[in-house]
């Protein structure tokens, strides 16, 4: 689709050209800081940061990953993939580095702990109705009416902050607990919608169409009917054994998925391996969280699947191929150190999910591990991609 954008060029600054460049910036940033802070409070001191409000420290480790970190990667990606999907320029200039301050500001109130709260609110409240705006209005330009749904989810995502708020502000009873969760299962919706959309394509072209994964219509709905069910269950609701019966569900149906897009032959490339591996751990996830409800397993184990394996593999990958693709480089030649920063996050993964199930009385080491792993992947990415996400396009294009 031709591109309705002007290209006044030339360009010696381009952080302010489309969405991902600042965002994925911004994450990048906030991905090291945020959790490098995390882990000298959890070794040193937990009460060094006032976090009642928040639901206790643990909850503010998890508004931070989940409506801070997986945010920014959420709106980088969307305000870059619309302007692809309708051809109409999305927030651009000054107003995307205003977009990115509001997101920013939310970040920065956030590590004053429960004294930044209102400030934090406010933030998060004006970025995520301008995102919403900035998205919406290309969609209805073209009236491309099944992207509604993308929209949506962000819709809901800003409703789950706010649920986290209204239970900080003491105006919902655990407003918190049902905020975090609902942003975890809808950052996840989000994954697997674009997932379905674009890893199998990525997958055929990047073996240059020598293995065609299977996509099946009838497992794609069953699908869609399950996660949208296992969300109200277990948030809402909650009925914990429906919830674990669901996620059973949800496990063989995203198994089957997974492995008709399996090739070995992909374990070659690492942006293709690196959303692989994300998504089985999505699965991981969902078999985790169905056999907690029925023995000992700590719950823990299913949640870390979700956040460290799932979106954090799944949005370092994509974020490493999107910054290529739209700077003008070569996704088939990627910057050969992908697989170890990959790899880091993948033995990171393991570490936090197997380490505490398989020798719990290390749980604090095998914490500290997977956090070190975390910081150093996020710190690779930076160094690498920090100067593509500002510097022009290689092609000397606008983008």
């Amino acid at each position: 689709m031709k591109l309705n954008i002007e290209e006044p060029g030339p360009y010696r600054f381009a952080l302010s050209h489309l969405g991902f460049r600042p965002f994925f910036l911004l994450a990048g940033l906030y991905a090291v800081l945020v959790v490098g802070l995390w882990t000298w409070l959890y070794q040193f001191d937990m009460a060094a940061l006032p976090t009642a409000a928040f639901g206790g420290p643990f909850a503010w480790h998890g508004h931070t990953l989940i409506f801070g970190y997986a945010m920014a990667v959420v709106a980088g990606f969307l305000l870059t993939a619309v302007r692809n999907w309708t051809g109409v320029q999305t927030t651009q200039g000054p107003a995307l580095l205003v977009l990115a301050g509001l997101w920013l500001g939310g970040r920065v109130a956030a590590l004053f702990g429960d004294p930044g709260l209102v400030a934090m609110a406010l933030f998060d409240l004006g970025f995520t109705l301008w995102l919403l705006a900035a998205l919406a209005r290309p969609v209805w330009q073209t009236r491309q009416w099944a992207q509604l749904a993308v929209i949506g989810k962000i819709a809901l995502l800003g409703a789950s902050n706010g649920l986290f708020y209204l239970g900080a502000f003491d105006l919902l009873d655990g407003g918190q607990r049902l905020g975090l969760y609902s942003g975890v299962y809808l950052v996840l919706s989000l994954i697997l919608m674009m997932g379905r959309r674009v890893i199998p394509f990525f997958i055929e072209r990047g073996l240059d169409g020598a293995f065609t994964p299977v996509n099946r219509d009838w497992l794609d709905r069953l699908a869609l009917v399950l996660l949208l069910a296992f969300w109200l269950v277990e948030v809402f609701l909650p009925w914990a054994p429906v919830a674990a019966g669901l996620a059973a569900g949800l496990a063989v149906a995203h198994g089957m998925r997974w492995a008709g897009w399996h090739t070995p032959a992909l374990w070659r490339k690492p942006l293709l391996w690196v959303l692989m591996m994300a998504y089985g751990w999505i699965v991981v996830g969902f078999a985790l969280r169905a056999v907690a409800e029925f023995t000992p397993l700590n719950p823990m184990a299913a949640l870390h699947a979700f956040t460290y394996g799932g979106i954090g593999m799944m949005t370092l990958g994509m974020m490493t191929r999107v910054a290529l693709g739209h700077t003008g480089r070569n996704v088939f030649d990627p910057p050969r150190v992908l697989g170890l920063l990959f790899g880091l996050l993948a033995i990171g993964a393991l570490v936090r999910v197997a380490g505490p199930l398989l020798w719990p009385a290390l749980t604090a080491s095998w914490m500290s591990a997977s956090q070190l792993l975390w910081i150093a992947a996020f710190a690779g990415f930076l160094w690498v991609y920090a100067p593509m996400l500002v510097k022009p396009r290689v092609d000397g294009r606008y983008g």
